[in-house]
């Protein structure tokens, strides 16, 4: 299982990457796609959509389940991840890179650096969340 050192975490298994613009790539963890199963469809905010930390940016469907997602922090979604619409399998296949959901431009200071960081979240898939 990969947990990239440089993302920052939250509790619901979604990754942040800082693009060092003001903007925060989005998506599900390595952990998270190996437990969805194959992902056949992903549903995302449209762009210009506003999100509050903890506020759902996209619906995840896979051979065993359908799964919300949550945004890490606050803001407006800048960009979506156009590719997942034909090939939503890029979601298991390069979670951290190609199957970045969506893009948010950050409104609240302090919360990318309240997720949690990579040790912390390898600590909180080994107690079983």
């Amino acid at each position: 299982m990969a947990i990239p050192a440089e993302l920052r975490y939250t509790t619901d298994h979604e990754w942040a990457r800082d693009e060092g613009d003001g903007t925060y790539s989005v998506g599900v963890t390595d952990f998270a796609q190996e437990n969805l199963g194959g992902v056949v469809y992903v549903e995302l905010s449209a762009e210009g959509t506003g999100l509050a930390a903890g506020g759902r940016f996209g619906t995840v469907e896979s051979t065993k389940s359908v799964s919300e997602m949550y945004a890490p922090i606050s803001g407006e979604v800048v960009a979506k991840n156009a590719a997942l619409d034909g090939e939503p399998e890029l979601v298991n296949s390069d979670p951290y890179g190609a199957g970045w959901m969506v893009k948010i431009r950050a409104t609240a200071s302090g919360e990318f650096a309240a997720l949690m960081d990579a040790a912390a979240y390898e600590a909180h898939v080994a107690a079983g969340h």
